[in-house]
């Protein structure tokens, strides 16, 4: 189209994308995006399947919808990973790390991470969208290549990988935050990464760190990378230049 949108049509984008306390998802954030694929996204995160695809079908709703081309969608789960640590396999890999298993060190560091997985697990299954500018998002599969299979791997060794993996990230805590959800079934790609970062340039580093670990340098494939910035309805439609 030529032009700005009418007042109608903003009022229709806004209202989709702030929907009423009624119709609202439990977490909705929306982004304009960097590049020429697409120029703002939104991530919905219900219990309800409806009340997420209701997001989708009230931005492509006649009006809106004529000039509203999709260019990308994602479906998927939160999930605790099955990676994710145990008490008891906290405390093993501590002791295979060389630790003493009777030091009051050890004691201390397994009742701190049994006190704090409750909470790792809330925000792995419904986590809070932090307000913070950047994020990103990006498909990814475990390759299942000669030679670089994932799923015939053991469980020990793919494990190990993965706790390499999630040590890159704690480097940067405070800087970046994620969460993994799982679309095996769901979508074509088998997760999605989300990204939140208070710099751009965090998403950079912690991308090209975490490369360089056994689980990704060898098994990952990855799809598209969406880079998006924290925008409500009337900042999009701002930096679209459609008001």
């Amino acid at each position: 189209m030529t032009g700005k949108f009418s007042e109608e049509l903003r009022e229709q984008l806004k209202n989709a994308i702030h929907p009423s306390a009624e119709q609202a998802p439990e977490r909705l954030a929306s982004y304009w995006t960097s590049g020429h694929r697409a120029d703002f996204c939104v991530m919905v995160m219900d219990p309800d399947p409806a009340k997420v695809d209701g997001i989708h079908q009230a931005i492509m709703a006649p009006g809106l919808g004529t000039y509203v081309e999709p260019t990308w969608s994602f479906v998927s789960m939160s999930e605790v990973s099955e990676y994710v640590p145990t008490v008891e396999r906290f405390r093993d890999r501590l002791i295979a790390g060389g630790a003493d298993p009777d030091s009051p060190e050890v004691n201390a560091k397994v009742a701190a991470y049994e006190r704090r997985l409750p909470m790792m697990n809330e925000q792995r299954l419904r986590p809070e969208i932090p307000e913070w500018p950047a994020a990103c998002f990006y498909p990814m599969n475990k390759s299942r290549v000669v030679g670089a299979n994932w799923f015939s791997e053991s469980f020990s060794r793919r494990n190990a990988m993965m706790a390499e993996h999630a040590q890159s990230g704690i480097a940067f805590a405070g800087k970046v935050s994620q969460v993994i959800t799982v679309g095996v079934g769901l979508d074509d790609w088998e997760w999605l990464v989300t990204l939140w970062a208070r710099n751009p340039e965090h998403l950079r580093e912690i991308v090209y760190k975490m490369r360089f670990d056994e689980a990704s340098a060898k098994y990952a494939e990855f799809g598209p990378f969406y880079v998006g910035y924290k925008a409500t309805a009337e900042e999009i439609l701002e930096h679209c230049q459609l008001m």
